[in-house]
């Protein structure tokens, strides 16, 4: 049987210090965002295994259903001096940049613009939590180049597999299994799509987090990597950031959310989970409760909206 090929893909999120682009909308447990200016951009295909990490640990692993590509233009940031891309932010310093090549103190990068062809992995279907398994240590050396600073780096799923199981023990099949509950890399290629890009949607997110902290706005405090910044209203429709138009919503409740099957009552305030939902408790638990948000005027005015469309 043939090697599996795994690539072990970073996602930092906003704990990102490279200032050379303006990074990724990722959701590690659905789907991962690239581009063609990333090394090894062009190699990844639907059917391999993709496992995501955040240089600490592992996140989780999943297999690529399929890739969807398309075109955009792209902000690319560099040093004035040496036209290097790599550079940090110092968050309490003057200056805000320093180039790690030259040395060079700057507060604006040179910013140019250009075409790229863009890529996303969708992976939410077989997706395996792997928290607390494999450390970034142990990550970096089942990589095919245990040394390399890519982001995205080619590794051997059969390797990667043994190691978890060791860690973990079963409950990560072989490739090629079948049976009820296998888990296994499907073949498939890559397709060519028309994207449309939100323009200013990672601007969005970080004022969101800016605002509201770490916190989803049902559920209360989440790591940033699983929070949204979602639209109260259809964005596809107005095609704007409207102020106090978005709060965090938590990736698996801003989908419901976006579906109508949660809500917030416009007459008692109140979260409102749809019965098909209350056999879950993690989100009935939810139902009757206050938002954990603290909500403006506006976010009233655009979550009766939502109500009075999906409910009414």
């Amino acid at each position: 049987m043939a090697m599996t090929t795994a690539w072990l893909v970073l996602a930092v999120g906003d704990a990102r210090q490279h200032g050379g682009n303006d990074g990724y909308d990722d959701n590690p447990s659905e789907h991962y965002s690239w581009d063609s200016t990333v090394p090894n951009s062009g190699q990844i295909a639907a059917g391999d295994v993709i496992a995501v990490w955040n240089k600490q640990e592992l996140i989780g692993v999943s297999v690529i259903e399929d890739i969807e590509t398309g075109q955009a233009e792209k902000a690319r940031y560099s040093c004035p001096q040496c036209s290097r891309a790599d550079f940090k932010r110092r968050t309490r310093l003057t200056p805000a940049w320093r180039c790690s090549q030259c040395g060079a103190l700057f507060d604006e990068p040179v910013q140019r613009i250009e075409p790229v062809t863009t890529y996303r992995s969708l992976h939410a279907a077989q997706w395996k939590d792997g928290r607390g398994t494999l450390t970034g240590r142990q990550l970096r050396a089942l990589c095919d180049s245990p040394n390399s600073q890519l982001s995205m780096r080619p590794a051997r799923w059969e390797k990667l597999r043994a190691a978890l199981e060791e860690a973990s023990g079963p409950g990560w099949p072989a490739p090629g299994e079948t049976g009820h509950g296998a888990w296994r890399p499907v073949r498939g290629g890559h397709r060519i799509v028309r994207t449309r890009t939100r323009n200013g949607q990672q601007d969005f997110r970080t004022q969101l987090l800016s605002e509201q902290g770490q916190n989803c706005a049902l559920s209360g405090p989440a790591p940033a990597a699983v929070l949204d910044a979602a639209h109260l209203y259809g964005y596809a429709e107005a095609e704007e950031h409207f102020e106090h138009g978005g709060l965090l919503l938590r990736s698996d409740l801003h989908r419901l959310f976006d579906r109508g099957q949660i809500g917030i009552r416009p007459d008692t305030g109140l979260i409102d989970v749809d019965a098909s939902l209350h056999g879950y408790p993690l989100y009935e638990q939810l139902h009757g409760r206050a938002p954990h948000a603290r909500l403006r005027p506006e976010h009233r005015s655009w979550l009766a909206a939502h109500w009075h469309e999906h409910r009414s």
